[in-house]
């Protein structure tokens, strides 16, 4: 505690001769104007000294704190309706897509959980050969441990990968290119760019740069990120996916009978997936159960970027965290044998976009999986269509109030479900993204959505992760609808 110093200054004597007027006037205590010759020395060498010790020794005096007694604590209330729309759509996106065939509009959102929030996202027109329509390129990142990892990607995956296109030889005289070439092309870029992660962390960690400069490079190899990317071509109407991780594409096309279909254009890499742990048991012929509880060695996900720790072998990863902080080595129950075991290498599909009928891509994180399934989004965009969406007046779509009982969480276990029923859908957003993420949150259901999105870091991971969309449609999609 900062304490003051006690002036003890022989004042009394001072005030002996009282006269009584001319006063100094400070707070309650009187200072005479009028006094002796001595007392007069006395009384202004003191003034002296207490003002030279507030000018000296106190330059920056801090504020003084008034009480407010009989006020009580004033805990604010959930998000009202109008909060929670702004909340929502606080990181919301549109663009019209112009002089591009077979492209009208994208829309995108995002929403955190965490603080800061792990998940970034990208999107624009790329080049690959410098000829023809340029593609539009929309990606997400689903980072994990840190947001080093998506942060990083943000910046460079989409630059990567248009320059490992710009490798391989650009289509002429109206030839397309193989789609194994293509596929080579992307899958490398991810490749290349992760091991330029891992290895930046490498060096850096012999290098004789400062340690702050050692500590930025290891950060996002100590973290971790999903990647999901799509590139639109217009020449060949032709969409490629790639995937690393569970972040998911679903493309929504309508059939000739009106209905919509649910086609995924990328599946989750996780411990569960039966074709991904295959692969680890094939590359790592020599342990068992690599894969268990739908996890890899305690991984969610069985590709991503960074995550050195899955990586690196564990006498390194032990050396790396001990000298820069990062996490420590995995588990001695792992039994690690032969490193590595995650991979950013992802899987890539093509999907030609018929230009008989309307059809849009929904790709989002897995905070938007986790509630929804490919054809419940599906479902909902679709609606979103049949309302008229997008319209400058949205207040004629909106779905009518429905009333629901009080509620808290604890609800949940006597039946209410925390995922998305068809009960609480609503139509009250101008952007797709938002409409699909509102209702993966509580719909028209007001209480549920404003208590989710009163939680805080770090409680509100316990109700919803972040979340991240965006949805693109395809030839003149939204104009059919509105017919």
């Amino acid at each position: 505690m900062l304490r003051t110093p006690r002036l003890r200054i022989p004042l009394g004597r001072a005030f002996q001769a009282q006269a009584p007027h001319r006063r100094f006037t400070k707070g309650a205590q009187s200072i005479p104007a009028s006094i002796g010759a001595a007392g007069y020395a006395a009384t202004a060498s003191a003034i002296a000294v207490i003002a030279a010790w507030w000018s000296i020794g106190t330059p920056d005096l801090p504020p003084l704190l008034e009480s407010r007694p009989g006020q009580h604590l004033v805990v604010e209330s959930d998000p009202s309706k109008a909060e929670v729309t702004r909340i929502l759509s606080q990181e919301a996106y549109s663009f019209n897509v112009r002089h591009t065939a077979g492209i009208e509009r994208y829309d995108g959102a995002r929403l955190a959980s965490n603080s800061p929030c792990e998940d970034r996202f990208t999107h624009g027109l790329v080049s690959p050969w410098h000829n023809g329509s340029p593609w539009v390129a929309l990606a997400l990142f689903d980072g994990h441990a840190g947001w080093q990892t998506a942060d990083f990607l943000e910046k460079k995956l989409i630059p990567s990968v248009r320059h490992g296109l710009s490798q391989i030889k650009p289509p002429s005289g109206g030839e397309i290119t193989p789609e194994r070439t293509l596929h080579g092309a992307i899958m490398k870029a991810f490749v290349d760019l992760d091991n330029s992660i891992i290895k930046t962390a490498e060096d850096a960690a012999e290098s004789d740069q400062p340690l702050q400069e050692k500590v930025r490079r290891f950060a996002p190899a100590f973290a971790g990120s999903c990647a999901l990317l799509s590139l639109y071509d217009p020449m060949t109407s032709r969409l490629h996916v790639a995937c690393t991780g569970d972040s998911r594409a679903v493309l929504g096309r309508q059939s000739p009978d009106g209905k919509w279909e649910a086609i995924p254009l990328s599946t989750d890499q996780t411990g569960s997936n039966v074709a991904e742990v295959a692969r680890l048991n094939t590359e790592h012929p020599s342990e068992e159960g690599l894969a268990q509880d739908g996890r890899v060695l305690g991984l969610a996900v069985s590709r991503a970027f960074g995550d050195g720790r899955w990586k690196w072998p564990s006498e390194a990863t032990k050396g790396f965290s001990r000298r820069f902080c990062g996490p420590g080595a995995l588990p001695p129950k792992y039994n690690i044998q032969t490193p590595p075991y995650i991979t950013a290498e992802p899987v890539v599909t093509t999907t030609t976009i018929k230009s008989g009928g309307p059809s849009f891509l929904i790709l989002a994180t897995d905070g938007l999986w986790n509630r929804l399934s490919n054809q419940q989004a599906v479902d909902l965009v679709a609606a979103w269509l049949d309302s008229g969406s997008p319209r400058e007046d949205m207040e004629s779509s909106k779905s009518e109030p429905t009333s629901y009982a009080p509620f808290d969480f604890g609800d949940f276990r006597k039946g209410v479900s925390p995922d998305f029923v068809d009960e609480r859908t609503t139509i009250q957003d101008d952007n797709a993204a938002v409409h699909l993420m509102r209702n993966s949150l509580g719909g028209n259901h007001s209480e549920l959505i404003a208590g989710r999105l009163a939680l805080t870091p770090p409680y509100s991971r316990n109700r919803r992760d972040d979340i991240t969309i965006q949805v693109v449609f395809f030839n003149n999609t939204i104009a059919q609808a509105n017919k």
